[in-house]
């Protein structure tokens, strides 16, 4: 199973097609693919039509839904910026450390087009689909 970042599924969903895009077209009803609570916000709210909406939301049916935060892993998000951060690397949106601290913690490789991931994927264990 993989997780999919926001960034792929925007991409995805405007038909942009890049190497991220084709590996989630790929994977799609072949293997297990994920998201977290607050990746399913982010895309959903970036629809403008009513058809658009309810043709991702039917999408989403079919992918695993993760809550991502809670109180440990808020505790663990926060080191691991810190930790970014002592070495000098400062993240840009808080939505991206906890969903990498949370595809770390659980081991679960992410599929992503943000390049505020490559950090954790250098400094922090995070797995690249």
């Amino acid at each position: 199973m993989m997780v999919v970042d926001s960034s792929v599924w925007i991409d995805y969903f405007c038909g942009v097609e890049t190497p991220q895009t084709d590996k989630l077209d790929n994977t799609l009803g072949r293997k297990p693919v994920a998201i977290g609570d607050l990746i399913l916000t982010e895309v959903l709210q970036g629809f403008r039509h009513d058809k658009d909406y309810m043709a991702a939301r039917r999408v989403f049916e079919d992918v695993t839904i993760f809550d991502m935060l809670g109180a440990q892993m808020a505790i663990k998000s926060a080191e691991n910026f810190r930790t970014l951060r002592k070495k000098g690397i400062t993240v840009r949106k808080t939505a991206d450390v906890i969903i990498a601290t949370f595809c770390i913690d659980q081991k679960l490789p992410l599929l992503f087009s943000d390049k505020d991931f490559k950090p954790f994927v250098k400094h922090l264990g995070l797995i690249e689909a």
